[in-house]
């Protein structure tokens, strides 16, 4: 088996890369886009409480995702994510 796999990029790009480096860019950008949706959420918050506006939301967001066991928490959720689909997709290749 071979250990390296392609990851998508765009409608008909493809880069070649390592399955590890696939997976580990996987996660980043998993880790990135619950990053960004709570940062949605924070800030459509503010804007609707109406205490700081939606910059208040920002700046809750900042002191939020600047916790280390904030960023533990989305990044250990992203790998038991990414892992639990290729293993579901193995098994149903089997």
């Amino acid at each position: 088996m071979s250990d390296r796999t392609q990851f998508a990029v765009g409608h008909n790009h493809k880069v070649p890369m390592p399955k590890v480096m696939k997976k580990s860019l996987q996660v980043v950008i998993a880790a990135l886009l619950t990053a960004g949706v709570v940062l949605f959420v924070m800030m459509v918050n503010g804007f609707l409480v109406g205490r700081g506006g939606s910059m208040g939301g920002l700046d809750v967001w900042l002191s939020f995702i600047g916790r280390s066991d904030i960023i533990g928490t989305i990044i250990l959720t992203a790998l038991v994510t990414i892992a639990f689909m290729y293993w579901q997709r193995d098994r149903e290749r089997r």
